[in-house]
């Protein structure tokens, strides 16, 4: 009987400790099915609250001046439970974040 009542005390213990939101998560949603010549987009989702979506494309193909160009946006939530996004563009003039939570230079 001292054997029953450890093993449910054990299982009780096990079910209630929290889980670890990104050792646990999964992929709630993910497409990349748009990969090809002219360019390509991915967009995912998990459950601990990841989402980002990216589309990319050459410009000035065949010139001198080709160029990839990527644009994007991503959010999680972090440590402190706000959730953070930033928006980008990389391209020719480099990778250009944007979001609330970065510094904009003067």
């Amino acid at each position: 009987m001292k054997v029953v009542a450890i093993l449910f005390a054990l299982v009780a213990v096990a079910v209630t400790a929290p889980l670890d939101s990104d050792k646990d998560a999964i992929v709630l949603r993910h497409n990349a099915d748009n990969i090809g010549v002219d360019g390509y987009s991915y967009d995912f989702e998990t459950s601990n609250g990841i989402a980002a979506q990216e589309q990319g494309q050459i410009v000035n193909a065949g010139s001198e001046n080709e160029a990839n160009q990527v644009r994007g946006q991503f959010s999680y939530t972090g440590p402190d439970g706000v959730v953070y996004s930033v928006s980008y563009i990389a391209d020719e003039n480099g990778y250009q974040p944007v979001g609330a939570h970065l510094p904009v230079a003067p």
